[in-house]
């Protein structure tokens, strides 16, 4: 499976319950090369600025002053993005997509609350999910997969072959090991029938002898 792929489905499981809002544009699929449109929405006119961001990490890709009419956008998107409307109900075009521009965007809207003296944020209408699927490489895979189905029946002939000749080794040695212990056994116990024990009996009889001659030697009297 391609990264492209892989990164689409991740994407999916992480954005479907947040794109499943009524408010959001859902799923949007391009091609490489063709162009979307991102149609981002809110009633509410205290808002002071909208940002489109994009990713899990929720990247900015355009910033929209709605007073200054200052309009600041990400250095790749630069050349490829155009706005379209009045501030907060815009129209943003991107052309000359790549796979890179794959993941959700989102409309944020800005303003300053001066109770808190924070910036408060809300998320608009108009947010997508974009895949941008590549047919050349989709292609490429395609071709490869057909070349992978017809090589199949051989390569899996090559596995059986391997995994047989690896078992028979396996066994081979196992067998062999088994056949050394058994040879190993038999001869220690050949040597320790040829050695015989030693009598305690004899070695006491022997003692006792010694001590009755010494007895009688001790005993005679000598001649005069």
């Amino acid at each position: 499976m391609s990264a492209a792929w892989l990164k689409l489905i991740t994407i999916l499981c992480l954005f479907s319950t947040a794109l499943s809002d009524p408010e959001s544009g859902g799923v949007v699929w391009r091609d490489v090369g063709g162009s979307v449109t991102i149609q981002c929405r809110n009633t509410a006119s205290a808002q002071e600025r909208l940002s489109l961001e994009k990713g899990l990490s929720q990247d900015e890709i355009l910033n929209k002053d709605r007073d200054s009419k200052k309009i600041t956008i990400a250095k790749a998107f630069r050349d490829r993005l155009q706005l379209d409307g009045e501030f907060p109900s815009l129209n943003i075009f991107i052309r000359n997509l790549t796979t890179d521009d794959m993941g959700p965007y989102w409309c944020v809207y800005k303003k300053y609350d001066n109770a808190s003296r924070q910036i408060k944020t809300e998320k608009g209408k108009g947010s997508v999910l974009l895949v941008v699927r590549d047919q050349e490489r989709m292609a490429v895979i395609g071709d490869a997969s057909e070349k992978t189905k017809q090589c199949e029946p051989s390569d899996k002939n090559l596995v059986l072959l391997s995994v047989v000749i690896s078992a028979a080794i396996l066994l081979g040695i196992i067998i062999g090991f088994l056949i050394w212990i058994v040879l190993k056994t038999k001869a220690s116990r050949s040597t320790r029938s040829t050695v015989k024990p030693r009598n305690p009996t004899n070695d006491v009889y022997e003692d006792m002898r010694g001590t009755r001659r010494l007895l009688k030697m001790s005993t005679c009297k000598p001649r005069t």
